[in-house]
Order: structure tokens, then sequence, then C-alpha cells
């Protein structure tokens, strides 16, 4: 493999906490109780798509409300250990490194810009540069034509069930994040990495 596709939310962030228990904030202070595991079912697709799964009612104002209470939240958030250092080996080695995230551009900024982790990467998509967001493969599609990367030599690496959809519909292999510690239902990826050093044995 040359080119690596990355996932941002539970493959290089632990952002979890900080999207679900706002969420659940706001859901409660407006008389909507959805429970921790309900709506983290959703998380890894775009924001306006969970709160439609989830058919919360008066969802864009929900939407509007949620990015800016993340930020009550921001303590929560983390780099997976070994995963900087896994991605400058990667680089030093010759890899091609892209980020596909369901994050809005302003979310990107906020929590990858701000802790240096866009250094890493050649090329990113966010949400707004695609018209349909995983399991659509969109967005994938759009990082490998701007990596200059051909399918084969390509490997999109997530922790979602949305992430293999997309990486298969976009016909390249699916590398699952196992370092964050859990692991979904159905998901059959093609390789697992224990840890993200072990992504270095694709080279």
């Amino acid at each position: 493999m040359k080119n690596f596709v990355f996932d941002i939310d539970g493959t290089l962030l632990d952002t979890e906490a900080m999207y679900m228990k706002s969420l659940q904030a706001i859901l409660h202070e407006r008389g909507l109780e959805y429970s921790y595991a309900e709506l983290a079912t959703t998380f890894g697709i775009p924001s306006k798509d969970a709160l439609l799964r989830l058919k919360v009612p008066d969802w864009p104002k929900v939407l509007e409300l949620w990015g800016p209470r993340t930020q009550d939240y921001r303590d929560t958030v983390a780099i997976y250990a070994g995963v900087t250092d896994a991605l400058t080996q990667l680089r030093a080695r010759g890899a091609h490194l892209a980020v596909m995230t369901s994050k809005r551009q302003f979310e990107y900024d906020r929590d990858v810009v701000s802790l240096g982790l866009d250094a890493y990467f050649d090329q990113k998509v966010v949400a707004e540069d695609v018209a349909h967001g995983k399991p659509a493969p969109d967005g994938i599609l759009l990082a490998m034509q701007r990596l200059g990367a051909q399918a084969g030599a390509t490997v999109y690496v997530g922790d979602t069930l949305y992430d293999q959809q997309a990486a298969h519909a976009a016909k390249v292999s699916f590398g699952f994040a196992a370092w964050n510690g859990k692991r979904p239902r159905d998901l059959t990826p093609d390789v697992s990495f224990l840890t993200p050093q072990a992504m270095l044995k694709l080279l």
C-alpha cells in the first residue's frame, strides 16, 4: 500500500464522548431522552445525518446548537497513543497520507489543526467537500483523486461500519483501527490494526 486515507473521530482522535455527551445534554434540555448507547450508534457519520437517523425533532436547531456545545467537553478529546509516531514513520517511508472525515471545516480546524495533526497529511476532505457523506464513497474517491491514488494501492483506515461500507463502495481496502478498543458488530475488515504501528506492515 502506498496511500493511506484516514477517518478522524474514533480513529486518530478519541472524540466520541465530546460529541455524544454534548448532544445528549442538548436533547435533555429539550425534553428528549436518548441513552448514550443509542446516540453512539450514529457516531462517525455527518451530524445532520445522525440527527435525521435519530429522528430528532427540530433537527436544524439542534444541529446549530451542537457544534458550539461540544466546547464544554473538549477536555475529553485525546490523540490515540502511538498515532503521531506511526504517521511520522509512514511519511518517512514514502506513504501518501490523507484524511476523509465527516467533520465540518470548523470542526476540523478545532480538533485537528489545533492539535497539529494536519501537518501529517498531504490532502484532506471534510463534510463540505462532498454531496454525500459516509457510507457513500464520495469522500474517499475525492481524497484519492487529490492524492493521485489508485484504488488497488489505497487503504481507508476507520473504526465504524460506515467507514467499512464507504471503503468497499470506493473499491479500496478497509483497515480497522482496532487500537481504539472497540469492535462494532458486523464489521469484516480487510485488515485489523491492533496498534497504529501495525500499519507499517502494509508498506
